[in-house]
């Protein structure tokens, strides 16, 4: 049983804590919680931070209690925001909070966690009036106190409608709600939330003359400075139709190698021994030393680790099939026909591609590579590429130039790559 606090200083996780927490879980199992707004339509590797405070809070021998904001996402949280975000109509925020709940129930059980309770903070306002709110939400906190939060003061001068100024009050009155109807003590979440978090532990204080607590963790950002979570495409998603498991193994071995240590810290849940000794073969490579081939092995294993936690062994599998394919050496065509029609898709973003119609088929070889696409310049400069044995279809080598494609050929009735050469790889997709 590990020690919640002192495994998140050891791991870089640590930012803010409110005073007398280590003594209040020191007397027993806590339960605390995370809230998480269902504004998009799923989670994102961002979001993972958040779950693995939770996994290292319910290995350490707690409870969790996941909040979904099916109603605080109404409003839209200003933190971290320089302007008034786009509200979601309430059916698209349902869809989302059913998606994302499945998600994280799956994602705390693969992480080797005791799972959460689950609880939609919609549930606290369905049944409250605008009048009972002021009264008895409302009067809670000052305004001056709550003018003094970041989150308002960065909000001030490009301007905060009265929507989402009242998020402070809901955010603080769901921290009521799960002290007295759950026995939560503790909220985590990162360090842009320690405004909206502490006025939770005022409501509980002020409301319930109770000592609620706070942790969080400090934003994740990458060497440059970028924000972590994205990559050249856009978000990494935990769900495989939004970010297939290809890309999201390629997010973790395309990492710059002075976020590796940052990302072992955060992600991995290897023994703490094994952690730090990767981080010091990165910390001498980053030093000088030639140690290029062990971080790219600690990278591997760490997109492994995740690849595998997040989308299972048959993702890992698609993911390392899709990669060996694309960069490895003798990859087959067993290994092309074991690809599912997602690795297909993800194929079609990392390699040329050309559609094709269906009704083209069968076609000559020669037209195929000229006419129907640019793997070759003419008919004769690919008359040439058969006659060298540079081509080759769905990983078999083509030596007749009188060669036809036909639809029976086409994997999943959909997919053909031909390559032309050792290095260049070209997918074709019939429509």
């Amino acid at each position: 049983m590990t020690n919640f606090i002192d495994e998140l200083e050891w791991r870089g996780m640590l930012h803010q804590l409110t005073p007398g927490i280590r003594e209040h879980m020191q007397e027993g199992p806590r339960r605390a919680y995370i809230g998480f707004d269902p504004t998009a339509p799923s989670l994102t590797i961002g979001n993972y931070v958040q779950v693995m405070l939770l996994l290292h809070w319910t290995r350490a021998g707690h409870e969790a209690v996941v909040l979904f904001g099916g109603a605080t996402g109404r409003i839209g949280d200003p933190s971290g925001k320089d302007k008034e975000r786009e509200l979601k109509t309430y059916e698209e925020l349902d869809h989302n909070l059913s998606h994302q709940r499945a998600q994280m129930e799956r994602l705390l059980q693969t992480g080797g966690g005791a799972g959460a309770q689950v609880v939609n903070n919609y549930d606290f306002y369905r049944d409250m009036n605008v009048l009972d709110f002021l009264r008895d939400v409302g009067k809670t906190l000052t305004i001056s106190y709550m003018m003094s939060k970041d989150s308002v003061q960065n909000r001030l001068e490009s301007g905060m409608s009265f929507t989402e100024f009242s998020y402070q009050l809901l955010q603080g009155y769901d921290f009521q709600r799960l002290y007295a109807d759950h026995g939560v003590t503790v909220q985590m979440g990162g360090s842009d939330q320690w405004g909206n978090i502490t006025s939770g532990t005022e409501f509980v204080r002020r409301n319930l003359e109770g000592k609620a607590f706070a942790v969080t963790t400090p934003l994740l950002t990458k060497a440059d400075g970028s924000k972590f979570g994205k990559s050249a495409e856009g978000n990494v998603w935990l769900d495989e139709e939004l970010t297939s498991p290809y890309d999201f193994y390629q997010f973790w071995l395309r990492a710059d190698d002075a976020d590796v240590a940052t990302y072992l810290k955060y992600f991995s849940l290897q023994p703490k021994e094994a952690i730090l000794a990767d981080c010091a073969t990165v910390a001498a490579h980053l030093g000088g030393e030639d140690r290029y081939r062990e971080v790219t092995a600690i990278k591997t294993a760490l997109a492994a680790e995740l690849t595998e936690r997040i989308h299972g062994a048959e993702g890992l599998a698609t993911a390392e099939r899709v990669t060996n394919i694309l960069y490895g050496r003798g990859a087959t065509a067993d290994d092309l026909r074991a690809l599912d029609a997602r690795a297909f898709r993800a194929l079609q973003g990392n390699i040329p591609t050309f559609p094709i119609d269906r009704g083209v088929l069968p076609t000559g070889l020669l037209e195929l590579l000229s006419e129907h696409s640019d793997v070759v310049g003419s008919k004769s400069e690919a008359k040439r590429a058969v006659q060298g044995n540079a081509i080759a279809i769905n990983k078999d080598k083509v030596s007749d130039v009188e060669r036809q494609v036909s639809a029976s050929e086409l994997l999943h009735d959909t997919y053909l790559m031909v390559e032309n050469g050792k290095k260049k790889r070209y997918l074709f997709v019939v429509t």
